[in-house]
């Protein structure tokens, strides 16, 4: 469905200025529906070229821009009219309204639904202009005398329609609602221009029982029962709406909206809308229990996967082996690049990390124990893979280590006369089908390299993780073939909402067809590694 704005711009010719106003009076107006018990609609005027009807006698012509049903009554429309054009001969009332710039009331007949309807045209004025008609358009009422409820609340709707049609609603500033914000059936209270009570709804009176605000406040102040006078005040000092939480103990929140109602450039009374949010915010803290208790947990792994390294590293120096001692090393560095996606966990609430955060502490442990002062090797990251999932950070984590640790130790050997060079890692992330390359510009390939055929340890974990855990693709190829310095790229991709990525069965995680879990060989056999 297209917005206001798109609406606007292909059939009218207002301002953005006329659009903004129109925009708040929309993301707002779910507050008037409930107060008039009826569907509330938009019109602007269409734009004569922009509907193809450049003739001046040909009729006038109205495009719908918004539509919005009741909750607290019944609805007269099944379909949504948001962009229709309709004639002005078909809705005469929003004609002349619109011409006269008043609010006019009157009944129609509605083709579309074959039925009467009672409407009332409300001018919205921005800057001293008509931009628009609010219509109010319910049954007419036929031998049924409304309740006090019912009366008071339409008696709101129309003070505030008055407001609109002077353009005082929406209010000046951009007012929109926090997430949960209160409404017409959580509870109502009507204020006077002094701040007494007029008219306090059931739902209020428990509201306010909440709080411990008990009695008939009718005639009174809140204040007087110790509500907070701060709220009702900053709303008629200000003009605009005012939204506070109070908090009785542990176990109770309630929230309170005020609006101030203004009648002649000056404020008669206000509407204070209350609701009881205990249970949200007590699901709210219950979240960031669980939340903080993750981020230990993350941390706690860390540290653990920390002290293991630390173990590892204890022992490699009591070897004599210099291949052991490189096995040792090798293991550490594979620790300590899970842990880095643990601590990057840990210092959020999400399950996700961003994986550049990742990314660069592995290039500076790759930087600070891979690489030796005889053959200096360079990094750099270029793109962002975005925020991705912990179950695929981690392994892509480990992944990448490998593969800097192959380019270190085959792309620029001591015997080749190279003396180092640079290694790119170039991240991709396209609506969800992640791409990682690593780039040298090292040796090039051995003759005769097969893939499939690699059989060096750094290889049979880059592809048991990126193929069988992650269901992705691996390439090797050569970057700068016949030069001096052919250099090899390894080019992988993953497709994130892949449903072994994301369900919860084990068997969905391992996607079928792949590549099945091999032996480990021996950590020195690494011929054919690259």
């Amino acid at each position: 469905m297209a917005s206001i704005a798109e609406i606007t711009r292909e059939h009218t010719g207002l301002s953005r200025d006329a659009i903004t106003h129109l925009q708040q009076l929309v993301s707002g107006w779910g507050l008037l529906a409930d107060f008039c018990f009826a569907d509330l609609l938009l019109f602007a005027t269409a734009d004569r070229a922009n509907v193809g009807t450049e003739a001046t006698d040909a009729p006038e012509q109205f495009v719908v821009l918004g539509h919005i049903r009741p909750t607290t009554s019944q609805t007269l429309y099944r379909d949504d009219l948001i962009g229709q054009l309709i004639r002005g001969d078909e809705r005469p009332l929003v004609a002349r309204s619109m011409q006269h710039g008043e609010i006019i009331e009157g009944e129609i007949t509605v083709a579309s639904i074959h039925e009467r309807v009672r409407v009332q045209c409300i001018p919205v004025r921005h800057q001293g202009r008509v931009v628009g008609i609010m219509t109010r358009e319910g049954a007419p009422l036929v031998g049924r005398q409304p309740g006090e409820l019912e009366r008071t609340y339409v008696e709101i709707f129309h003070r505030l329609a008055r407001m609109i049609a002077h353009g005082d609603f929406p209010y000046g500033a951009d007012q929109s609602d926090a997430e949960e914000p209160p409404r017409v059936g959580d509870g109502v209270v009507l204020l006077d221009r002094s701040a007494r009570v007029v008219f306090t709804s059931p739902n209020a009176i428990s509201a306010l029982h909440r709080i411990g605000i008990h009695g008939n406040t009718e005639g009174m102040k809140l204040t007087d029962y110790g509500f907070d006078e701060r709220i009702i005040r900053a709303a008629f000092q200000s003009r605009v709406p005012i939204t506070r939480e109070i908090e009785r103990g542990l176990d109770t929140t309630v929230v309170f909206r005020c609006l101030p109602l203004i009648e002649s450039s000056a404020v008669s009374g206000a509407v204070l809308i209350c609701r009881d949010i205990s249970d949200l915010r007590r699901r709210d803290r219950l979240l960031l229990s669980k939340d903080a208790t993750i981020r230990e947990i993350h941390h706690r792994v860390k540290n653990n996967l920390q002290t293991i390294g630390s173990l590892l590293r204890l022992q490699g120096r009591r070897l004599e082996s210099p291949e052991a001692r490189s096995a040792i090393e090798e293991s550490v560095r594979r620790i300590r690049s899970i842990a880095l996606v643990h601590e990057t966990l840990s210092r959020n609430a999400e399950d996700d990390v961003p994986f550049t955060d990742v990314v660069r502490p592995i290039l500076r442990m790759a930087e600070e124990s891979m690489v030796s002062p005889e053959s200096p090797v360079y990094f750099r990251v270029e793109g962002d893979a975005g925020r991705l999932p912990s179950t695929v950070a981690t392994p892509l984590a480990v992944v990448l280590n490998e593969l800097l640790q192959n380019a270190v130790d085959h792309a620029f050997p001591l015997e080749s006369g190279l003396h180092g060079g640079h290694v790119k890692i170039t991240l991709g992330n396209d609506d969800g089908h992640l791409t990682v390359a690593v780039a040298d510009d090292g040796i090039g390939l051995p003759p005769g390299f097969d893939l499939a055929a690699g059989a060096g340890l750094g290889l049979t974990i880059v592809r048991t993780l990126l193929e069988t855990e992650l269901g992705g693709t691996i390439t090797v190829r050569s970057n700068k073939p016949g030069t001096p310095r052919p250099g090899t790229v390894i080019e992988m991709g993953v497709q994130l909402d892949a449903p072994w990525l994301s369900g919860d069965d084990e068997e969905l995680r391992r996607p079928t067809g792949q590549m099945p879990v091999v032996q480990v060989p021996s950590p020195v056999d690494r011929s054919t590694t690259t």
